[in-house]
């Protein structure tokens, strides 16, 4: 987690590079479905989201406005649902996830957050 720069002097992150960490948190620790955290210290995107925030790496509304791009992502593949809930598609892999999770990061980026 040192080497992420996780311990040492957190700074909340701007919400496209908060989704770069959040994919960083999911490769390291791994990604899984049904819990915000697993028995084995796996997590989903909003349990990746929440380990982030309460170390101080991003501000509830900079994760708000991650959540926004998230949900708008998944809108752009014709889902209508929430984000936690889609996480939790039978059809999902973690390349799948990892990609909407990345496609929501680049649209933040380029909208200046």
């Amino acid at each position: 987690m040192a080497d992420w720069g996780l311990w040492q002097e957190p700074r909340p992150l701007k919400p496209s590079f908060h989704l770069v960490q959040v994919i960083e948190v999911l490769t390291r620790y791994g990604w899984c479905q049904t819990f915000d955290f697993s028995p084995t210290g796996r997590m989903c995107i909003r349990g990746a989201q929440t380990f982030l925030e309460s170390t101080g790496h991003v501000t509830v509304i900079d994760r708000g406005k991650a959540v926004n791009y998230l949900q708008t992502q998944i809108a752009r593949q014709g889902v209508e649902m929430e984000f936690w809930a889609w996480n939790d598609l039978s059809r999902n892999t973690f390349r799948g996830v990892e990609a909407m999770i990345s496609a929501a990061s680049d649209l933040a980026r380029r909208n200046g957050e």
